[in-house]
């Protein structure tokens, strides 16, 4: 392996492992500012123990987010010297607004709202929540932004021989970058909503706190069936983005090798890139491809075979991550349905097979959104920013082998054991369940003792 695919897999690792706590960390902080905005509402004191209880989680993930999120962006100087130049002008800026904006907005509510319990009102309190998840949220905005121009550059002139921005709001407004935004943050509300009926399933099934559990478990169900069924309809948009700016994920994303007009999708197909064809196609829904990429029952596809060979993203990565990533899709919409159907007809403790079925769905969420980063950015190859740079002239000059592999070595066991650690504390506090309730005849004995 060369610098440049060495380089590509240590920062396909680092972000891979960052993603572990980042989609938790924005559906969570929605999900825990609920909770309190109902305690607020109610002054019912199981929402609050709600409140805690998840909050205590959501704490776990979000400081091991931190410490991986790092050491991403020095990879752009160490290892990516070369891009960093050319587009450093651009893609810095928001990258920069996400840190010295969201990411402080984001952490200084964060300590309110740890510090704050017995000093602020439950208003002030509940504020600083919801504060913690805006700015968690608009952190994923600037980021997403920056990640977007590199799918689609906009706003941008070459001068000096470099990239410079022109236009600060093509690049925050491009359709490409909102579309992106929505998509990912909507998978993110998925694993948080998922990963809160998951462990709520966990419970339930052990009959221990069952009607804390059996709230937390509708409250999640709610807000998973809103997502899914949204994220099934920006995916639609989305795709209909990629059709227009990146043409090759699209043909990749669906192995059509030949340019057509009214182009089907086959339910199963195998491509062979050697042969440029697929071995096999199967089950073909005519016109489909066309209505979906361009919302034209009859529009002219481009197949890859329009592409130079060296324009091409390898083929079998990103169109088996994207079936996949459609399936768990359409499995994600069914089970939200079943979940919220169940926990409003007060049932769930009679299907004890559909706890378990979400207990075990806690990673599936997350394998999705892996699946997704795959089509995105094994989609983009050979480019680094589509069409502008590719990702063999953005590696650094000056780095040897052998720092990347120490690096690559070095991130590796660090992240993995970081990994290890938020599971195991993430898996360890979600058993052990909430704080039982204390009661009011118990704080008069306290009382009384203490007189």
């Amino acid at each position: 392996m060369d610098v440049v695919a060495l380089s590509r897999l240590q920062f396909a690792l680092t972000a891979m492992f960052h993603f572990i706590f980042v989609p938790l960390t924005l559906g969570l902080s929605i999900l825990v500012a609920i909770m309190e905005t109902m305690y607020v509402k109610t002054n019912n004191e199981m929402y609050l123990r709600m409140t805690k209880f998840w909050g205590k989680l959501f704490l776990i993930n979000f400081a091991l987010g931190v410490v991986t999120g790092i050491t991403m962006e020095f990879q752009f100087g160490m290892n990516w010297a070369e891009y960093s130049k050319y587009v450093g002008d651009i893609f810095g800026a928001p990258l920069a607004i996400e840190a010295t904006v969201a990411f402080f907005l984001e952490s200084t509510f964060l300590g309110i709202w740890i510090f704050g319990w017995k000093k602020l009102s439950k208003k002030a309190h509940a504020f600083a929540i919801w504060m913690v998840a805006i700015g968690s949220n608009l952190s994923a905005l600037w980021i997403l932004v920056a990640n977007a121009w590199m799918q689609n550059p906009v706003g941008y002139v070459l001068r000096n021989g470099r990239a410079e921005m022109v236009d600060f709001a093509a690049v925050i407004f491009s359709s490409y970058a909102i579309l992106k935004f929505l998509h990912q943050i909507l998978a993110a509300y998925i694993v948080g909503s998922f990963f809160v009926m998951g462990v709520s399933a966990y419970h339930l099934i052990k009959k221990s706190h069952v009607e804390f559990f059996k709230k937390s478990f509708k409250i999640a169900a709610i807000f998973a069936l809103i997502v899914s069924f949204a994220e099934f309809f920006v995916g639609d948009w989305h795709a209909f983005e990629v059709a227009k700016v990146q043409p090759t994920k699209l043909a990749a994303m669906e192995s059509l090798w030949e340019t057509q007009k009214g182009a089907p999708i086959y339910l199963f197909a195998i491509p062979n890139e050697a042969k440029e064809e697929n071995l096999i196609e199967i089950l073909p829904i005519p016109k489909l491809l066309s209505f979906l990429a361009y919302h034209d029952l009859n529009a002219e596809v481009k197949g890859l075979k329009a592409f130079p060979k060296d324009e091409r993203p390898p083929v079998m990565p990103v169109f088996l991550s994207f079936r996949l990533m459609v399936g768990l899709g359409m499995l994600f919409m069914i089970l939200a349905s079943l979940a919220y159907y169940y926990s409003k007809k007060d049932v769930l403790l009679d299907k004890k097979w559909f706890l378990k079925t979400m207990l075990y769905m806690i990673p599936i969420p997350y394998i999705a959104n892996f699946l997704g980063w795959t089509v995105a950015e094994v989609g983009r190859q050979p480019w680094i920013v589509y069409g502008l740079m590719r990702t063999s002239d953005g590696v650094s000059k000056s780095v040897a082998i052998e720092q990347v592999w120490f690096s690559l070595i070095g991130f590796t066991l660090f992240y993995g054991l970081l990994g290890v650690i938020d599971i195991y504390l993430l898996s360890k506090y979600a058993k052990k369940g909430p704080e039982s309730p204390v009661k009011k005849q118990e704080v008069i004995q306290a009382s009384t003792v203490s007189a």
